[in-house]
């Protein structure tokens, strides 16, 4: 079976910043791979999310033009969940039942619905299992 990786948004900003350190190293090889393997899953919301952090929230902001065509190359070339009703509703109850944060369900359960096997973030325990989608921390 392939594994099929979402990236969650900490991890896609950490490998555009470059003062991340290395974070940015560890973040880019990780995005690098999976873009080279084609087995990278995103969110619109997690572009969103990127989007405002790498052109206000990072130390060393880019330029929005460049956010922009770096979003416009995720979406050429990987594979992208729209946020829908279903999804919506299902972190809703994963949001309840499991005491995450919305934002963290909504991501959760993107990811499960785009079949993916895992999700690289470091704001989930690592090892965590949900689902069969197990939660990755690549810094630890």
């Amino acid at each position: 079976m392939k594994e099929i990786s979402f990236i969650d948004t900490n991890i896609l900003v950490y490998a555009y910043d470059v003062s991340a350190s290395i974070k940015h190293d560890i973040a880019m090889n990780l995005v690098d791979s999976l873009w080279k393997n084609q087995n990278g899953i995103l969110s619109t919301q997690v572009l969103c999310e990127f989007f405002v952090t790498v052109t206000k929230k990072v130390p060393k902001p880019i330029t929005f033009n460049l956010a922009r065509q770096i979003i416009d190359d995720y979406f050429s070339s990987w594979r992208i969940i729209l946020i829908t009703q279903d999804i919506i509703i299902d972190a809703i109850d994963v949001s309840n039942n499991y005491c995450l944060s919305f934002w963290d369900s909504l991501i959760w359960s993107a990811a499960k619905y785009s079949g993916a096997n895992r999700i690289y973030s470091e704001d989930f325990q690592h090892g965590f299992i949900i689902d069969d989608v197990e939660f990755i921390n690549p810094f630890i």
